[in-house]
Order: structure tokens, then sequence, then C-alpha cells
């Protein structure tokens, strides 16, 4: 019976694949060799927006009302058609502020933030609303593509092949991979030591439902929340999720563990809200708040960390070179 790989031989056979091995960096006199800004500078970047970030997430939160309003205003199976990618779009804010939530980054007040990052916007993610993600993504951030990294099989094995990513894509827009995420909600009614977050789980979920229903719209439900999180949304996860760290590697120079690309209008309307897609800063500095990474970023472009020869200059162009060959799977 032949033995199975060891982590390391996994990392080292399945990624780094776009890995452009960045030149050392010494570090400055504003930031320490791993691009961590020095304790006083870092403590003014720390500071949190309680008031816009709470408008941040009242705005999400009356975004898919506006949405749904018109589509019942409209009263027509176009308007219904063309609201289901918007949802998604909406439901990929909504984990946003679930992920700044999860880092105790939405607010000071860590009630508040529990209440509306962890809880409330972690049902609207179709979550459990509890700390089940901030413990997993945890892992993540201590050790990218270590043995305990959550999404390790997500951003495995780049560069792919069109073919390949077209399977994917094709995966994420029919449902199978909604179906993946939501399956140990589905059998854990089935198995006593999952039953309390599926009981979570599933209140969540109800009481979304039951908004639809006060409304008198109890269907809508179906196609125009459960529908948008199960096609538009899982395309815009995997899109972004590639883009942050498709085809690189376990390392201490985050450099190598996460993509730095620049930041467009749609894309920061669309794809990548809240400041997460500065992603390279905040994975050199996770107690960084959404608001200021932009300015982390600039800082460490200033001082050197990040370079031309790291940086893509779209999103179109770094997909473009994720599905430029490799095996396909």
């Amino acid at each position: 019976m032949s033995k199975a790989p060891t982590h390391e031989a996994l990392v080292e056979t399945m990624t780094g694949g776009m890995v452009s091995s960045p030149a050392a960096f010494a570090g400055t006199d504003v930031c320490r060799p791993d691009g961590k800004p020095f304790p006083e500078l870092r403590a003014e970047l720390r500071s949190i927006s309680d008031l816009r970030n709470l408008w941040a997430c009242l705005s999400s939160l009356a975004l898919p009302i506006a949405i749904l309003a018109g589509a019942f205003y409209l009263d027509h199976w176009t308007a219904t058609l063309a609201a289901i990618p918007l949802m998604g779009v909406v439901q990929n804010r909504m984990f946003i502020l679930h992920h700044e939530g999860a880092h105790r980054l939405l607010f000071s007040n860590r009630r508040l933030n529990d209440l509306l990052g962890v809880t409330i916007f972690g049902w609207l993610s179709f979550g459990t609303g509890t700390h089940a993600y901030r413990r997993a993504h945890a892992h993540h951030h201590r050790d990218e593509f270590g043995p305990k990294e959550p999404d390790f099989l997500l951003y495995a094995l780049y560069p792919i092949t069109r073919e390949s990513m077209r399977r994917k894509l094709r995966r994420d827009s029919t449902g199978v991979s909604a179906y993946r995420t939501l399956r140990p909600r589905l059998t854990g009614l089935f198995q006593r030591r999952y039953w309390a977050n599926s009981f979570r789980f599933y209140l969540g979920q109800l009481i979304v439902f039951s908004l639809f229903t006060v409304f008198g719209h109890p269907w809508a439900y179906l196609f125009l929340w459960v529908l948008p999180f199960a096609t538009a949304y899982q395309v815009l996860n995997r899109l972004r999720g590639i883009a942050e760290h498709g085809g690189m590697t376990r390392s201490f120079d985050r450099r190598n563990t996460a993509h730095h690309v620049k930041q467009g209008l749609i894309a920061r309307v669309i794809l990548v809200p809240h400041g997460v897609g500065h992603h390279l800063a905040h994975h050199v500095d996770s107690g960084i708040p959404f608001r200021n990474l932009p300015k982390l970023t600039q800082i460490l472009e200033e001082e050197g960390y990040i370079t031309p020869e790291i940086t893509w200059p779209n999103y179109r162009s770094l997909w473009k070179e994720l599905f430029s060959g490799g095996v396909a799977k």
C-alpha cells in the first residue's frame, strides 16, 4: 500500500506555479523586513472608523431590499433574471463584511462587531452565524498553504488550462459548487455532532425566508436569494479567491503567498469591495481594517516591498495568466 504524500510534498508539487520570486526586502525605517509597519505607524493604521463602517453595513443591508423592490415593482421575468446576478454581487459584499467581522475589525465595540459582522452577515452569506469561519480563517493567515489551510485545493495547481477553468466555472454557475459547500449542513441533520451548527444555519435561513414571506413573496427566497448564491456568487467567489492566492505557495514572505493587483473601479464595485482587493497588504498585516489597506498598500509600494515586478495591472491580466497552461483537472 502506497504511503500518503506529506504536506510538504503536496506544497512542492501542487503550488508555486505563479510565484515571481521577488527580490529580498531588508526593511526600512517604516517597515520591518516582513513588510509589517513599525508600532507607531501600525497603531495609526489600526484605527477603526465605526460610523463609516456602520453606513457600509446598513447600505449593504439596504441593497438587496432595493433590488427586490425593483424586481417586484416591475413584475417581469426580465427584471427577475437581471436581479439574480445583482443579488450575487450583494451577497459577495456581505461575505466581505463577514470576513471583516471575523477579523474583529468592523467595529471597535466587540459586541456590535460580532452581532453585525459575525452573526447577521454570517447568516446572510449562508454561514452558521457563529465564529466557525473566524477560527478556520485564522489558519489561513497563520500559515498560508500550511497543513491547516482551509482553501488549499482552491488555490492549488495553477496555472491551469482554459478547459479546466471552464469546467470549474460551469460547476460554479450550475449549483454544483454551492451544493458541495452546503452539503455539511444537509448531512449534518443526520449526524448528532453537527446538529448545533446545522440548527444555527437553518435558523439564519429561516429568518431570511420569513422576511420574504412578510413582504408577500415567499417563493422569491428560492429564486432571488438561494439561486444567486448557488450561481453568480460562486463564480465571483472563485474568481476573487484565485486572484488572491491562485498558484502561490507556502512561504514566510507574503509576496510569495498572495498576489498584488491594481484596483479598478469596476472590480472594486463587483468583485473586491470594501478594500479586500488590497490582499497582499491584508496578509502583510491582517490587523489593519479594510479602510486603511489602500494606505498600507501605498506605503509598501513607496518603501519598495511591493515592486512593479510583482504587480498585476488588472484582474483580467492575472486571470489570463492563471488559465494559460498547466495540467487539466
